[in-house]
């Protein structure tokens, strides 16, 4: 067994076999073969060592010629590996008595060679795990050659171990089967964290390097919630973590019961529980839960992946199917938050040290005019069909906001002379994610009609944390005393002034922070549609009163650690099923 520690960016435990991508991002297959397709096999098997033995021989000649045979020795010993007569007697008894598919063979021995090198105390040694990798990817071109796969056709359930999965390719993970996933690299808030969370599933991030140390079909336990990756599991951790499962599972149940009950506190108050998606069908699994309607809807789905800009149509389709499926409940539509390296179809962006701090969001917005009216017009024409909202991201300055309204009162004059309808009492809103805008926000409050505090980003400005950056994402803490001051100036300043606002990041969606965020005076919360129960039922046992006495005694402590443990307990005496 061994335990792995990373970054937990999706709750819940998934229990099951692994399937491994290789870096390159396609799935290393478990396959087994039938006992008359052996010879079949092996002949296969012969056929991708002899290519990848002559490809091996050609890199050998052509360095030697150009570096001298000193530099071409490292092919030589890859060739003498790859006919090594050990290795060979292995893969075919594999093959024959485990009917294994060649492809599995190889990987599976392989990578076991690997892991021996890697463990020897001499570093040259340790090194030649290198080589040994390379022979394996070379042989699994040549079996697998144009029927490599990706992840998008499964047929049984799996856990995902990746290097690193795009958000587009989190996206298109198969939901029936995928029950979880793993990255080498990342961090949280990153789009591919998100995509996790909208798709239930648990995940875990940046570990850093383990795939070596395991094989398709090996047995492994997620825990989303402490961001632990366990590979091959004892009876006692697997027990253990079957036994969360049902507790998960039993709580859930429970928790159907309170769907179509109010959102409110234990002693009367109102409290307004929306739903974050990423996709148009996730509007079905808020209204499931008993939503109140779309906090955010994100659109970034529409842009990644997308060789093309989206057009118009795609943006209406996309934004109807949502809005008809709310009825009348509100649905906020928020412009895309993407930097330019995220989409294909604009100019490639020159070199960009620190991209969290350059041209993304409202900023790559205001400087691509034709494709942020594209968006705005679709939304426009949308609002006629439900109560639809706007909202813009990452705004930073008054002058931003009020470019990105210009823009929109443009759009707006561009459809009345066309004839096209929509509502021109569209509410307005803006993102609360960077310090300036709150401190700023008493201007602000006088230009929309909402706001949305996105803690997400908050935290990573307020903090100086880059939050894929696994060195430093252990100081990213939602708990931060800075963090909470600036949330409640945020709440203070709307309420002055009768502006309704929420709070979208994933601090909204953990049960944790409920009763804190009560007690600052939140009375809208913005989640992941499989919190919605979970928050609904904290507020449902709470009551203002305990909230607020919970924010004063955190406002005497130092520290997030202090903070965190203390809200864990709090949260353990009120609504003991859910206490973590």
């Amino acid at each position: 067994m061994q335990q792995l520690q990373g970054i937990a960016v999706s709750p819940g435990v998934a229990i099951g076999e692994s399937l491994v991508m290789d870096n390159e991002g396609f799935r290393i297959p478990r396959r087994f073969v039938t006992r008359d397709a052996v010879e079949d096999e092996i002949e296969r098997l012969d056929k991708a060592i002899v290519a990848a033995g002559k490809e091996i021989a050609g890199n050998r000649d052509a360095v030697s010629g150009e570096l001298g045979d000193k530099y071409g020795a490292i092919f030589e010993a890859h060739l003498q590996m790859l006919q090594d007569t050990k290795l060979r007697s292995e893969l075919d008894d594999m093959i024959r008595q485990r009917h294994y598919s060649p492809e599995y063979a190889v990987s599976r021995t392989l990578r076991r060679y690997a892991q021996v090198f890697q463990r020897l105390e001499s570093s040259y040694l340790a090194e030649r795990a290198h080589d040994i990798f390379d022979i394996e990817k070379r042989l699994l071109r040549h079996l697998l050659g144009h029927r490599r796969e990706g992840i998008s056709h499964l047929s049984s359930p799996v856990l995902v171990l990746a290097h690193n999965l795009t958000p587009s390719e989190a996206a298109n993970l198969d939901r029936r089967f995928v029950r979880g996933f793993v990255t080498e690299i990342g961090g949280p808030g990153s789009h591919t964290a998100i995509v996790a969370e909208a798709l239930g599933i648990p995940a875990v991030v940046g570990t850093g390097p383990f795939l070596t140390e395991v094989s398709g079909g090996d047995q492994v336990i997620i825990d989303g919630d402490n961001g632990l990756v366990i590979l091959q599991p004892d009876e006692e951790a697997l027990a253990r973590y079957q036994h969360q499962v049902e507790e998960i599972r039993s709580l859930a149940a429970r928790l159907e019961t309170i769907r179509d009950l109010p959102g409110e506190t234990a002693d009367g108050v109102r409290v307004e529980i929306f739903g974050n998606i990423e996709f148009p069908h996730e509007a079905e699994h808020c209204t499931d839960r008993g939503t109140d309607g779309i906090g955010l809807y994100r659109t970034e789905f529409l842009y990644l992946g997308s060789e093309t800009e989206p057009t118009e149509e795609v943006h209406f389709e996309a934004y109807s199917q949502v809005v008809r499926a709310m009825g009348d409940k509100p649905v906020t539509i928020r412009t895309f938050d993407l930097g330019a390296d995220k989409m294909p179809h604009l100019p490639a962006p020159e070199d960009e040290p620190n991209p969290f701090l350059g041209l993304r969001s409202i900023r790559l917005a205001l400087r691509n005019l034709p494709l942020f009216r594209t968006q705005l017009r679709a939304v426009l024409r949308v609002s006629t069909l439900g109560n639809v909202r706007i909202m813009f991201p990452l705004v930073s300055t008054l002058l931003e906001l009020r470019q990105a309204k210009m823009v929109l009162a443009d759009v707006m004059e561009d459809l009345e002379e066309h004839g096209v309808a929509f509502n021109r009492d569209m509410p307005v809103g803006m993102m609360v994610e960077v310090p300036s805008a709150v401190m700023m926000i008493d201007r602000f409050v006088e230009e929309v009609d909402f706001l949305s505090i996105g803690t997400n980003d908050l935290i990573q400005y307020t903090l100086a944390v880059d939050r894929s950056n696994k060195d430093v994402v252990g100081l990213y803490n939602s708990c931060d005393p800075a963090v909470l001051k600036l949330i409640s100036m945020a709440i203070e300043a709307a309420d002055r002034k009768s502006v309704p606002i929420n709070l979208c990041g994933q601090m909204s969606g953990s049960p944790i922070y409920t009763m804190l965020l009560l007690g600052l005076g939140l009375r809208r919360f913005s989640v992941t549609p499989i919190a919605i129960p979970e928050v609904k039922n904290v507020c449902r046992n709470v009551t203002i009163e305990q909230c607020q006495a919970v924010t004063r005694h955190i406002a005497s402590l130092e520290n997030a650690r202090d903070i965190k443990s203390y809200l864990k307990e709090e949260l353990r005496k009120c609504v003991p099923e859910q206490g973590v």
